[in-house]
This record gives structure tokens, sequence and C-alpha cells, in this order.
């Protein structure tokens, strides 16, 4: 497997408490971000453990160089500059963290005091994002969505043949634990003979995998699919919210507008591909009677490894939930291995035409549902459209979400012989609206 070296070693150990066996954040994983002491400004760093070396203070004290310290120099206000760079330098600094933070490292003491427990930290978006394009991969939660309004044909002819897409809204996304307020807008009630306004009823969330960009390409310069993963820097959770209500009326004939630009939510830090490599697999084949990628989407090498195998999770913490003292409630399970095509094809097929992605822009991959019902990204899946509700073990029902209702997202690599990763939470809790 390709870009495997000493720093995905499980057997690697790192002096920093708590950061061995840790759920998201042991030294294998060493995912970048922007974050600020409770009394400073927002400064780049790298999640180890339960804590955040300040990447800042790393180069001022003169512990990296080379193409290592060119990466941070160029990590700030945001990570643009950094992701901007590409692979190189971003190797570089991680091997350089991992020599610094592993078990016996000559510099510990230098380091140390460079660490930030993460609870006294606040978390922000890791870049300024430019453009935000969200995609719909997840061919199960495509037949879903299909299947609730054309039962016979779920889905349009054109879904095997093109990455569908649209353009989002970047200035409304937030990162995790930001809360997210119930949107206002018109709705047409099934029995109604004119459209009303007011708060949505029916507010749903979405799982999906967040894909940051690299190295843009210039206006008219298409990424072509053997080059595409090499303009990929990195991943995220992604949570697009949706309110159905609002959709439906809506949507015809240019598609999502009011009803998903309100909130994205997105989980903190940049999963790099570095640190996802072991848990790279073949896209799985398409089923028999599916078409053939168009050639500027077909790549032997993407379809050998440009998938991923990573587990997701949803859950739900409810006023209900927390009253009664119970943890937040898993509503659904899925894996990225249900996505219909690769992070390159999306890239590629976005420049296709010539448009130009620029370093921080951020692809969504669409909601990314299994083929069960325990694994529906979304709840208008998971209720079949609203009418068989979430139980929950509080009492509560659910078909929509409420106001109070908490969503997180999660996410893990896992594979035999490598040390598991995690992405962190992906979290908000939605508070009410209304005009």
């Amino acid at each position: 497997m390709a870009n495997l070296d000493h720093t995905h070693d499980p057997a690697l150990r790192c002096f920093v408490p708590g950061a061995d066996g840790h759920a998201d954040f042991p030294i294998q994983n060493l995912p970048l971000g922007m974050f600020s002491p409770r009394d400073g400004a927002p400064r780049a760093g790298v999640a180890i453990g339960d804590h955040i070396l300040d990447l800042p203070a790393l180069l001022a004290a003169g512990l990296v160089s080379g193409e290592a310290a060119r990466a941070v120099e160029a990590a700030g206000p945001g990570l643009n500059g950094l992701l901007a760079l590409g692979a190189g330098p971003r190797r570089a600094l991680r091997l350089r963290l991992s020599e610094l933070l592993r078990e016996g490292s000559p510099e510990r003491g230098r380091v140390e005091p460079l660490l930030h427990a993460a609870a006294a930290c606040d978390l922000h978006l890791p870049a300024r994002i430019g453009d935000y394009t969200d995609f719909y991969v997840g061919i199960h939660h495509a037949e879903n969505i299909g299947r609730l309004f054309r039962p016979d044909t779920p889905l349009l002819p054109n879904y095997k043949h093109v990455p569908i897409g649209y353009h989002g809204r970047a200035s409304s996304i937030r990162p995790s634990g930001m809360p997210v307020r119930r949107p206002s807008g018109q709705t047409k009630p099934a029995e109604a003979a004119a459209p009303v306004f007011g708060p949505s009823r029916r507010l749903d969330y979405e799982l999906e995998l967040g894909i940051w960009i690299g190295p843009g390409n210039d206006l008219g310069e298409p990424v072509s699919i053997g080059a595409a993963s090499s303009h990929i820097a990195g991943f995220c959770l992604l949570n697009d919210w949706s309110a159905r209500d609002i959709q439906a009326w809506e949507y015809q004939p240019l598609g999502p507008f009011l009803a998903k630009n309100f909130a994205t939510t997105i989980s903190p830090w940049i999963i790099t591909p570095e640190a996802l490599a072991p848990f790279r697999i073949a896209q799985p084949p398409r089923p028999d009677g599916d078409p053939a990628p168009l050639p500027y989407l077909a790549d032997e090498a993407d379809q050998r490894e440009g998938a991923f195998d990573l587990a997701l999770e949803v859950l739900l913490a409810t006023p209900g939930l927390r009253a009664a003292g119970r943890p937040p409630f898993p509503v659904a399970r899925s894996n990225t291995r249900h996505m219909y095509w690769t992070v390159a094809q999306l890239v590629a097929h976005h420049t296709c035409g010539g448009c130009n992605l620029q370093p921080g822009d951020l692809l969504g991959s669409g909601t990314i549902s299994g083929p069960d019902l325990e694994s529906c990204g979304s709840l208008v899946e998971a209720t079949r459209g609203g009418r068989q509700p979430i139980r929950l073990p509080s009492g509560e029902e659910r078909l929509f979400l409420e106001d109070g209702d908490e969503v997180i997202l999660r996410a893990w690599g896992r594979r035999a012989g490598f040390a598991a990763i995690g992405f962190g939470e992906c979290r908000a809790r939605v508070v009410g609206g209304g005009p």
C-alpha cells in the first residue's frame, strides 16, 4: 500500500499522557487545525491525545526546519497557505512531529511546555473556506430518497454516469460545538391551498465526509483523474443540515437553496491523507449492468486504492435523554465504503469544465447511508419520510429534530495491524428559531 512508513507503526508510543490508545488522536494520526488558548489568539496546532501542540511555538523554539518549517510558516492565520503547499511539506511536518512526540524523544523537555490541554482551548474552522460544493455520492441514500418520490425508478438516469453536486453556501459553515438555529422559510403542507412562512418542522441531519482542497488549479485548466489526489489535503466530518419541508417546496427547478444554506457543521481537525493511508481500499465494484465511468473519470490506481474503509456513526442527545442521565443514543452506523464515486473522481469532475478550485475549498460527499435501516445517514430515510418514528431509551420518539436535540457524528479508521484513528466529534445542538 502506497505511502506507509514508520509513522503508521502501531507499536509507536507517545510521551503525551493519554495519547497511546486514544480513541481519535494517537501519535499515528496527527491532524491539523486552528485553536486558541482561552487567553490567546488563534494559531495552528496538532491534536495529540487530549492535548494540542502549538505549531508556531514549535517553530519559534527552533524545533522544525526545512520543509517542515516551511509548512508551519505557511500556516496562518488559517491553514490555507499550508494546504496550498501540497503533500511534500505536509509529509515532512508529519515526520518531524512523529519524531518529536514519540516516547524517548530527546526533545521532550522542549516540547512539553508547548502542549495545551484541549479542554482549555477553543477550536476554529481550520481554513478560510472560499467555496463549498456538496455532492451526492451515497448511492443507498440516493435510492432511499428517490424511492420516496419515485418508487419504481428511484435513481434518475444520470446518477451512475455523473457525480451529482450543487454549489453550497460557505459563509454558514461552522465548527463543531456551535449551535444551529432552526431555519424559517416557505413550506406548503399537502392539505394547504397556499404556502405559509414559518420555522421548519422537518429539520434533519446528513452524515457526510468533508474533503479539503490543497493546491488549486488555474481557471480553464481541468485536473486529470490521475492527478486529482494530489489536490486533496485532508478530510473531516460534515453535517449538511437540511430543512426537508422547505426543501420539498423550493427545490424545483433549480435544487437546494434555503433548505441547506442556513448551516453546515464540520469537525475542526483536518485528517491528512497520510494518516488515512492504512485505511485506503479498492473502490467497491459496480453492480453488474452499471455503466463504466467515462474516460475522464477512469483511473486504474484510483480504482485500486482510491476508496476508504471508515466506520461512521450518528448519535442523538435529546432533552429527555439528558434529563434521564442517559448517554447519546446511536441512531445510525455506516461506512465510507458506500460511496459510489471516489474523492478523486469528485475533484476531476468538479474541474472538468475549467472550474478553478482553491486551497481551503471544501467538498461534501453527500449523505453516506448503508443498505439497511440501521445505516441511514439522515432521519428522512430512517423514518421512511417521517412516517415511522425512531424510539429512544428515554421514551421519546423522533420523526425529525426537535429544539434541544444535539446531533453527534463520529468516524474511525480501523484495520488489523494498524493503530485505530478517529476524526473527533462533529456536533451541534438545535436551538429555536422563527420569524
